[in-house]
């Protein structure tokens, strides 16, 4: 067998939910293969078939040579009260012993090195110290490690692990992942971000509704013919005009709602969309932070969506109809009472606003897909009454479809009023803010107006003396 894994008629339910539908798929060795699909079409339940994580229901799966298999995970699968050393440890036999400490660490540093230069990790930090970000990058070195007296490293799984990098790191993750297929290594990227899949992927196979519905080169399958087997809206052809964000008409006298102070001081009014941005860890996500948990600088009550929602977002033992309506308790009481019926419809009605893929309101928030997880989230905040909303990377992992109308649902909130912090790695969605504030060391530096906004605007401030 050629192939590095085998999938034939796969399919997997769970109860009366059938994930996948008959599923095939087959990779080779350093063939980079996209596959994408939106939320809930069945992609993390095909990567936990790879692994070996599910058995399949029917189908099979026929595995090629001897080699390791690994995945970096859409929820990381790190555990934070280790540091990197002893997190690498836990997928290798081999390190054990007289200094195995310093046999893992040097491992993970070197490949830390080598995917992210300049990644500024310390190898004695413990995970739940860093920022979600270096997490990441911890994440994606342990899966490219190997060692002495193992097999060789066959395939690479990567469900989303660009989601928390900025810029850089991107830029530096996919050049590694050219590297590594041409050294042999299957790899399978899982991304929303389609500009990844086809810098990368030597083919593309598009799922939906647990099924692989088509694939093919990637330089045969155009963005738009992409966009529409997802199940999108078709995008323009290559040569046509793609249509800007609306500029939208601000009231420079409308109350002030948000100011941070710094040599270009932060200042959002009433119904504005304000964005930040700069290079990864220059305190963008610290200041979304202290407005929630402090106050600093609001000037009204907030909503906050978290981008590390494993650890700041979700409630794992609630359902999602909990999850969702505990921001607006107030909506769902009956004299002194919560209502179930209440409660179920308000989850309903958001459900429908935000196209959460669910088999039904009352299952545990954990077992949607992470993209829908986050909707959720999304959901929860903008169901709130509070006028300040502050997202932090909403979007990740969600698919391009919902991201579209989440920014169209975002620009009718800050037009009937409401005020919108947004922290983005990614500028396409910075698109959809007013203006957007540069931060560097811990405090804003410049801001960006929306017609002028660019990549190269915004390293440009980032690096200004």
């Amino acid at each position: 067998m050629d192939k590095v894994i085998a999938l034939t008629a796969v399919t997997k339910a769970f109860g009366p939910v059938r994930a996948l539908g008959g599923v095939d798929f087959a990779i080779a060795p350093g063939e980079v293969v996209g596959l994408v699909g939106h939320n809930g079409a069945g992609k993390s339940t095909m990567v936990n078939i790879m692994m070996g994580t599910f058995p399949p229901t029917e189908g099979r799966v026929e595995r090629g040579a001897a080699g390791e298999i690994r995945c970096v995970f859409q929820e990381l699968s790190l555990c934070l009260n280790l540091d990197a050393a002893e997190n690498t440890r836990l997928i290798h036999r081999s390190l054990r012993g007289l200094g195995w400490r310093r046999r893992a660490r040097a491992m993970i540093a070197g490949r830390l090195d080598a995917i992210f230069p300049g990644h500024g990790i310390p190898p004695e930090a413990k995970l739940s110290d860093l920022p979600i970000g270096q997490r990441q990058m911890v994440e994606i070195a342990r899966a490219f490690t190997a060692a002495e007296g193992e097999g060789p490293l066959a395939m690479v799984i990567l469900d989303e692990p660009t989601s928390a990098l900025g810029e850089e790191a991107t830029q530096q993750f996919l050049a590694y992942v050219r590297k590594a297929a041409g050294e042999g290594v299957a790899i399978v990227l899982i991304t929303h971000r389609l500009n990844e899949i086809y810098a990368v992927s030597h083919r593309i196979v598009v799922m939906k509704d647990g099924r692989s519905v088509a694939e093919g080169p990637s330089a045969e399958l155009p963005k738009e013919r992409l966009v529409e087997l997802m199940g999108g809206h078709a995008v323009p052809v290559e040569g046509e005009d793609i249509p800007a964000v609306a500029t939208r008409k601000t009231d420079p006298n409308a109350p002030v709602m948000v100011t941070l102070p710094g040599a270009v001081p932060v200042e959002a009014r009433k119904g504005d969309i304000i964005g930040f941005t700069g290079l990864d860890g220059h305190g963008q996500r610290e200041a979304l932070v202290a407005i929630q948990t402090e106050g600093r600088g609001a000037k009204a009550a907030t909503a906050f969506v978290a981008g590390d929602r494993q650890a700041d977002g979700v409630l794992p033992v609630w359902s999602i109809a909990q999850n969702l309506t505990i921001s607006c308790l107030a909506t769902i009481r009956r004299g002194a009472f919560l209502s179930p019926a209440a409660e179920r419809a308000f989850a309903e009605e958001w459900r429908e606003r935000i196209g959460i893929r669910m088999r039904d309101i009352d299952q545990p928030l954990t077992e949607l897909s992470g993209g829908n997880q986050q909707k959720v989230l999304f959901a929860r905040a903008l169901a709130a009454p509070a006028p300040i909303v502050l997202l932090d990377d909403p979007m990740r992992g969600v698919d391009v479809g919902t991201k579209a109308e989440v920014y169209q649902t975002i620009r009718n909130e800050a037009d009937a009023g409401r005020t919108f912090v947004w922290f983005s790695t990614e500028l396409e969605e910075l698109e959809n803010c007013d203006r957007v504030y540069v931060f560097r060391e811990g405090a804003p530096v410049a801001c960006i107006p929306r017609e002028a906004l660019s990549q190269d605007a915004i390293i440009a401030a980032s690096f200004q003396s």
